[in-house]
């Protein structure tokens, strides 16, 4: 407990699914949070992660943005600022995986995966390093995921975006050098979200099958990572990837 004291954090896509988890652990570990949301429809989930946040004495915040959009993307981390004064960590986790065959996938559908999963981070990033210039230290934690190294059918535009993240998080790490801001990525493997509840549960079991630890990672597994990289005992991880998904793809 406490190893986040007194941090403040931006996460986006934190209403539900690995990004809830995210935004509570850190809430546990003593951060603020700002709670990202794409749109109206998931602003039940986020006051219920918010609420949860208040529950264990740490402020919340509750921001409305598509990260795609560069207004929308200037407009949260203002309000960001304007709540906290301050981000300390961010973590760049909002992201879409509509799956189908590539003859299937429309440019429109492309061009958007990529709008969120890679400009998004980007406009993110691109405001919100500044800020950790100024105050000599941050913490910034890009989402990527095991696909982007295995690769999967049915999904190659996002696992092709997740790769760009990957490359990303890389080269940003060169970029900031010997400043004090750590940037490193997070890739799960097969998690139970609510992404999963579109998929035939046949299909999810011969996933589970094919994991060396035998089973569907809970975002509870997943979110240590994410602890670790966003604390001061993450010192020396730096443009790296860790990838909690039971031994599936090993890194």
């Amino acid at each position: 407990m406490g190893k986040l004291d007194g941090k403040y954090a931006l996460i986006t896509g934190a209403s539900r699914g690995i990004g809830a988890g995210i935004a509570r652990a850190f809430a546990a570990e003593g951060a603020h949070v700002a709670v990202n949301y794409p749109e109206e429809s998931e602003r039940a989930n986020t006051d219920a992660v918010c609420a949860e946040i208040n529950a264990v004495g740490q402020k919340s915040l509750a921001v409305q943005a598509d990260i795609s959009s560069e207004a929308e993307v200037d407009d949260m981390v203002d309000r960001t600022l304007a709540a906290f004064g301050r981000i300390d960590i961010l973590v760049n986790n909002a992201g879409i995986a509509p799956g189908m065959l590539i003859e299937d996938t429309s440019t429109e559908v492309f061009d958007r995966i990529f709008a969120v999963n890679v400009r998004g981070p980007f406009m993110v990033t691109r405001r919100v390093l500044p800020l950790m210039y100024s105050q000599d230290y941050g913490k910034i934690i890009n989402t990527a995921s095991q696909h982007a190294y295995s690769g999967w059918p049915g999904l190659t535009a996002y696992t092709a975006s997740k790769g760009a993240i990957v490359s990303f998080t890389r080269s940003l790490a060169r970029e900031v050098g010997a400043r004090n801001i750590n940037v490193n990525c997070v890739a799960p493997g097969g998690t139970r979200t609510p992404i999963l509840a579109d998929v035939p549960e046949e299909l999810v079991e011969q996933v589970r099958l094919g994991i060396p630890k035998q089973r569907i990672a809970e975002v509870e597994d997943i979110v240590p990572a994410y602890v670790f990289l966003a604390s001061d005992e993450n010192r020396h991880f730096h443009g790296q990837c860790l990838s909690p998904n039971g031994g599936d793809v090993m890194l």
